[in-house]
């Protein structure tokens, strides 16, 4: 029950020390005199302006290395630096549902502060393995395709993966309006500044904003801003969960985090590996993934979204985040350029916890039509040059007459709002259909004995 208590307890060091800034270099600043460790946040204070936070990232020599989070302009040699613990806390409570935050906590929606039930701590370690509570009961996102063929659990974390341009940000709001979750965190890290607020007005709505908290990052913030944000948002859903809620974290994007923890590596002196990421970026990942999940308390349902480089969904962030997660979801740019939306590439995707929360009858209804996408997809190019003579092949026949209704059945509006009784009832029933397209259809060799 004091759990996050005493953690808060423990991280918190009461005595605060002062330092002098020595250097600048780059996005980096030196300071002497600062006993404290790796990641413990501080202040600097310039002769003029205002207080700057500042994370520490390294060390050189017998210096402490920090990044500052916000613009460094106006610093000089010789500033004081103090530890400031308070910044490992963010503040919360029921009165966050509806604003828009920072990467420190701070409003930006201009309504005026938020009134602050307790403090949770921004860095925190994930649910103890033997604590979780198995995942069995759905997550209803109410977009058709992912409820029929991927059905979500709740407590489960999911990716979505996509390259530039294929509807990524508007599944996301459509998730967020039409899901059965309560609460919904949403942490936007690495986006344009214009796109902040479009995303609100257009995707996310008034339906999805007033049980929404958005925590904000934007591309021109510091790389260290970019990344407390998407711990700001865990911790924030953390909150909600430890009430009874049903969380559903949503966190775009994963990649961008990725790039701002390589710019953070990178300046503490961190060598290069893969593709320029350094090992800092790849050991994130899971303390970050992990702390989603479903608890004796409440879940955390994560959708984590992923920008893939070339569409190549092998590149190095990509296949670390797979191997984490429980499942994925991608975004053809095949489908998308054919005006299919949502642009789900079914075959492509997987929820690993499907069959533990959908009955056998929904279960073998989604893979008789995974079945049928599977064999469509072997023989599409072959069907679309007229290679391909009809009674040649009965499953091949079964999946040429079935093809369109599959589609029309996947495809869903903006707007379109599905429950997921009415999908289970329609995949089921699209089995049906399809079983009787079979049984009509006569092989090749029994017309000919007859």
């Amino acid at each position: 029950m004091f759990e996050h208590h005493r953690h808060i307890i423990r991280q918190t060091n009461p005595i605060q020390v002062t330092g002098r800034l020595t250097a600048l270099t780059g996005l980096t600043v030196l300071a002497q005199g600062l006993p404290i460790e790796v990641g413990s946040l501080c202040r600097i204070q310039p002769r003029k302006g205002r207080r700057i936070p500042a994370q520490v990232v390294g060390f050189r020599d017998d210096s402490v290395v920090l990044m500052p989070m916000l613009d460094a302009q106006g610093v000089a040699v010789g500033d004081p630096v103090s530890s400031e613990p308070s910044l490992h806390l963010i503040g919360v409570g029921p009165e966050m549902l509806g604003r828009t935050l920072d990467g420190l906590g701070r409003t930006l929606d201009g309504q005026g502060p938020i009134r602050s039930e307790q403090f949770y701590p921004v860095y925190h370690e994930a649910p103890k393995a033997m604590s979780r509570l198995p995942i069995e009961q759905v997550l209803a996102t109410g977009i058709r395709s992912m409820d029929a063929m991927l059905t979500i659990g709740t407590g489960q974390r999911i990716g979505i993966f996509a390259g530039t341009g294929v509807g990524k940000s508007i599944l996301l709001g459509m998730i967020s309006r039409y899901t059965s979750a309560d609460v919904i965190v949403m942490a936007l890290v690495g986006e344009r500044g214009r796109e902040v607020k479009d995303f609100i007005i257009k995707d996310l709505g008034p339906e999805g904003m007033k049980r929404s908290v958005l925590v904000v990052s934007t591309s021109d913030e510091s790389p260290v801003m970019r990344v407390r944000a998407c711990f700001v948002a865990t911790a924030i859903a953390e909150y909600f969960r430890d009430q009874g809620r049903t969380v559903l974290l949503l966190m775009d994007s994963l990649t961008r985090l990725a790039m701002a923890q390589r710019q953070i590596g990178l300046a503490a002196g961190e060598p290069p590996a893969t593709k320029g990421y350094t090992p800092s970026v790849f050991a994130l990942m899971p303390i970050l993934l992990e702390r989603a999940g479903k608890t004796d308390r409440g879940s955390i349902t994560g959708f984590y979204s992923v920008l893939v480089e070339g569409d190549d969904i092998n590149e190095p962030i990509s296949d670390a985040v797979r191997g984490i997660l429980d499942g994925h979801v991608w975004l053809s740019r095949a489908l998308a350029g054919k005006g299919h939306y949502p642009a789900v590439d079914v075959l492509n995707s997987i929820s690993r916890l499907m069959v533990d929360v959908v009955d056998d009858e929904h279960y073998r209804a989604a893979q008789k039509i995974r079945k049928v996408l599977g064999i469509w997809s072997d023989i599409e190019d072959l069907v679309n040059i007229g290679a391909y003579a009809m009674g040649s092949n009965r499953d091949y026949d079964v999946a040429i007459q079935t093809k369109p209704r599959i589609d029309e059945f996947l495809r869903q509006a903006i707007a379109e709002h599905v429950e997921f009784s009415h999908v289970r009832k329609n995949l089921v029933q699209l089995a049906r259909d399809i079983t009787a397209v079979e049984e009509k259809i006569v092989p090749k060799a029994r017309r000919v004995s007859a």
